[in-house]
């Protein structure tokens, strides 16, 4: 769910507090892992976001994002899949060193 689907009013009351925030650019991409409380404060999870932009021929323009919500509970679980893969991919399908995309200067 995007900020844009709800009125201010009822998407304030949705989503909790942001406490931390780390924005990742890679390339034409920038992920935001996002720390939220919510609304008692009590308790905190995760949004990871990916946004894109996305260029319009009329040289206007629009970020297609993406978003996952992720809660305490599943923190470690989701942490051992996410090192289980990039492993696998690492030594399965790179021999051993996963190769770094070079970015030209329009993708910084």
């Amino acid at each position: 769910m995007y900020r844009d689907d709800y009125d201010s009013a009822r998407f304030d009351s949705r989503e909790g507090e942001d406490v931390f925030s780390k924005p990742v650019r890679a390339g034409k991409r920038t992920y935001f892992f996002d720390v939220k409380s919510t609304k008692g404060g009590k308790d905190f999870y995760l949004t990871i976001t990916e946004s894109k932009r996305k260029n319009f021929s009329d040289g206007s323009y629009a970020y297609d994002k993406h978003k996952i919500f992720l809660y305490k509970e599943d923190f470690e679980k989701f942490s051992e899949g996410l090192q289980e893969v990039i492993s696998y991919i690492r030594d399965n399908c790179f021999n051993g060193e996963i190769p770094q995309r070079q970015y030209d200067e329009t993708e910084k």
